[in-house]
């Protein structure tokens, strides 16, 4: 109920009071029965709001008979984080992304929301003067339009898609390692990825900050480089609706190399918090990324702090263990890689200039048989560059018969 009463702040309004109910299911007509109903009436009567905001989502009769009875307009969880996505949302996909979303989410809603016009105007009845149409209702006309605005921003979506997949394969030509920062929302991503990166991007303590993705590059070591992207924060609940329309951004994390895993330690739910988005990376197929787990704001946890292979303690913004998570980054983009000492004769320039592109060169001296080269590269190059080996640590998956 806090988390729900900050979205409400995030929105703009004023959280005044909070009602609990336990049942063993919903009620079918207002979710929370007629004596509840009648409980929070009274209420906000006495408070004088002027909404009311349900933690759980609502089916749209469920929504129209609580506006009825409670004469106040009625939001549910889902529809409340939309519209703080609508208010957030500054780029152009951002704007597509969340608009989907909206009509998705109202397309089944509709009904009950055209009280002032008889919804039959063709077939006779007591239809006003001036409103007798060809005999399709007001809800079939709303319904069609919005049918074609949904396809139509499916359509561009689909080429902000192809956008994405151009650049993805641009990318792994260049051999550059894509690094994507997930988490709660309010997790402290931004301010991690300003500390890794020295970049200004707007920080601050609220829900829902980042919508648009922003993507920076990141200095692992005197050779290396890597992209690193900051993603919209995860939230309990988050709406279906949301998930299918940022698909285009959020699949970035099944090509990213490494996730990085916010978590913050000093929120008392963090762990079902870290559970929360742990799910939501098995939902978009990311679970076998390579993923470091990142403890934020340690400086303000006074109890004993985790300890792992796959995690780092960091405060993001005092910097503290920042040098290390970096560290582990480099350990991590490392794995899978093959490691030798290759002996590149001078004529044989092709194969030093495909090392330069495509592999990490961390010793290149010149000799008087050729250029010497230790490297590390991927498996799939092992072929090309077998035959200039001095000395690797390859495994050998030859069977006994061909050795």
């Amino acid at each position: 109920m806090a988390e729900l009463a900050a979205l409400v702040e995030t929105a703009g309004g004023e959280a005044v009071a909070s009602v609990l109910q336990n049942r063993d299911a919903p009620d079918p007509r207002s979710f929370i029965g007629d004596g509840k109903v009648r409980e929070m009436k009274e209420l906000i009567e006495v408070q004088e709001c002027d909404m009311a905001v349900f933690d759980n989502e609502l089916s749209p009769s469920q929504m129209r008979v609580l506006s009825e009875e409670l004469g106040v307009k009625v939001l549910d969880r889902s529809g409340l984080i939309l519209d703080i996505f609508a208010q957030r949302a500054r780029t152009r996909e951002g704007q597509l992304q969340v608009e989907l979303a909206q009509y998705q989410y109202l397309m089944p809603r509709l009904t009950g929301m055209w009280k002032h016009l008889v919804r039959q105007t063709a077939g006779g009845g007591s239809s006003p003067i001036g409103t007798r149409g060809p005999g399709e209702t007001q809800l079939e006309t709303d319904r069609r339009h919005i049918r074609r605005k949904i396809q139509k921003l499916e359509e561009e979506l689909e080429t902000v898609r192809k956008v994405r997949g151009t650049q993805r394969r641009r990318r792994e030509k260049n051999a550059i390692p894509v690094i994507a920062i997930v988490g709660y929302t309010n997790a402290g991503k931004s301010t991690l990825l300003n500390c890794l990166t020295g970049s200004d991007i707007p920080a601050n303590d609220r829900l829902f900050d980042t919508l648009d993705t922003t993507t920076r590059r990141l200095k692992i070591n005197d050779r290396e480089e890597a992209l690193i992207s900051d993603t919209v924060g995860f939230i309990r609940k988050l709406p279906h609706h949301l998930v299918e329309a940022f698909k285009s951004t959020l699949e970035e994390l099944c090509y990213a190399d490494v996730l990085l895993h916010v978590i913050d330690i000093s929120n008392t739910d963090w762990e079902e918090q870290a559970a929360v988005v742990d799910g939501l990376i098995a939902e978009l197929g990311a679970e076998r990324t390579p993923c470091i787990r990142v403890y934020n704001k340690c400086d303000k946890f006074m109890g004993e702090l985790p300890r792992g292979k796959d995690c780092v303690c960091v405060s993001a913004r005092t910097g503290e263990g920042t040098g290390t998570l970096v560290e582990q980054i480099e350990r991590t983009l490392d794995l899978g890689k093959y490691h030798a000492r290759l002996l590149i004769p001078y004529a044989n320039g092709s194969v030093l200039e495909l090392l330069h592109r495509e592999a990490s060169i961390t010793r290149l001296e010149y000799e008087g048989g050729g250029v010497s080269v230790d490297a590390a590269f991927k498996p799939e190059l092992w072929g090309r560059l077998r035959g200039y080996s001095v000395w690797n640590d390859v495994p050998d998956t030859r069977e006994e018969w061909e050795r």
